[in-house]
């Protein structure tokens, strides 16, 4: 009561006095609305990466920025431990329909340390898992002679590489293009394009090895298995970036992305393990009396 007699004393005093009510119930429903709606652009942001969501990622990457010319700006691109890289692998290897790459894995940090090792991994399994299955394919003919191929490894790295890198800078400069026309899409770094390429590659390691198996219908069902698996983690991470373009673009982008995968996977099947058999000429024996006799 005494601070009703406060209140109506102040009032007295100043007549022009403005009252201010606590409870504000037509506010409440209004919060919830707002807390609703936010929540629903949070995970909105949080699929298709827009600026508010990118804030906290921004500042993580000033702290880090160093000159480029510096060991420590290279360091960054390493900076990950065991379990991350074996979460990304199977990440890669293990898609979660509906879940994006980038977002579920590698926005935190991108790194190179798993895209460089997986494709020096994959060139040396794909040179040696050819050289092997020509050795088994003429082996038990007394014709062939086996005779190492070190040129494939070459020829393994230049493909492998050129393609976690190039195809990924062809993509990078393609989406910062389309993202100068329409502003609604989303933007991926050059880094985390690499990062998302080159741990999708992990699943034809060991399809390289069981391309050993000589039955070509066994090579080909592992081929369409691991392209669906390695397509898949590519078309859910780009898809979002490109839906909101239009229509057209999107979908000649997403099927420019799977063409480009398989042609690199049915290449390599195709140009290490079924390369056409070649005739080895037969065996010269000299004989003591000047003539020859050619086996059979």
């Amino acid at each position: 009561f005494a601070e009703f007699d406060d209140a109506a004393d102040l009032l007295a005093a100043n007549p022009d006095a403005t009252t201010i009510s606590i409870d504000e119930p037509s506010d409440i429903p209004k919060n919830k609305h707002g807390r609703l709606q936010q929540s629903g652009r949070e995970e909105d942001d949080e699929l298709l990466g827009t600026d508010d969501s990118d804030k906290t990622e921004l500042l993580a990457g000033q702290k880090k920025s160093a000159p480029f010319w510096t060991f420590e700006y290279y360091q960054t691109f390493f900076d990950v431990d065991t379990y991350q890289v074996l979460d990304r692998i199977k990440g890669s290897v293990f898609p979660v329909p509906g879940k994006n790459f980038v977002r579920l894995y590698i926005r935190s940090n991108p790194d190179l340390y798993g895209p460089f090792w997986i494709c020096a991994t994959l060139v040396f399994a794909i040179a040696v898992s050819g050289n092997l299955s020509n050795f088994f394919i003429h082996l038990g003919k007394p014709t062939y002679h086996y005779v190492p191929e070190f040129r494939k490894v070459s020829i393994a790295a230049t493909t492998i590489y050129a393609y976690a890198w190039l195809v990924p800078l062809a993509l990078w400069g393609f989406l910062m293009w389309r993202n100068s026309k329409v502003m609604n899409i989303v933007s991926y770094s050059f880094l985390e394009i690499v990062c998302v390429y080159g741990y999708s590659l992990f699943i034809y390691i060991p399809t390289a090895i069981l391309w050993i198996i000589p039955q070509r219908v066994v090579r080909w069902v592992l081929v369409v298995f691991s392209l669906c698996l390695s397509g898949s983690v590519l078309v859910m991470t780009f898809w979002p970036a490109v839906r909101d373009d239009n229509r057209r673009i999107a979908l000649a982008t997403v099927a420019t992305i799977v063409l480009l995968h398989a042609l690199l996977a049915v290449g390599c099947l195709a140009y290490f393990f079924d390369a056409p058999e070649l005739d080895f000429p037969a065996p010269i024996i000299p004989v003591h009396n000047g003539t020859t006799v050619i086996t059979k």
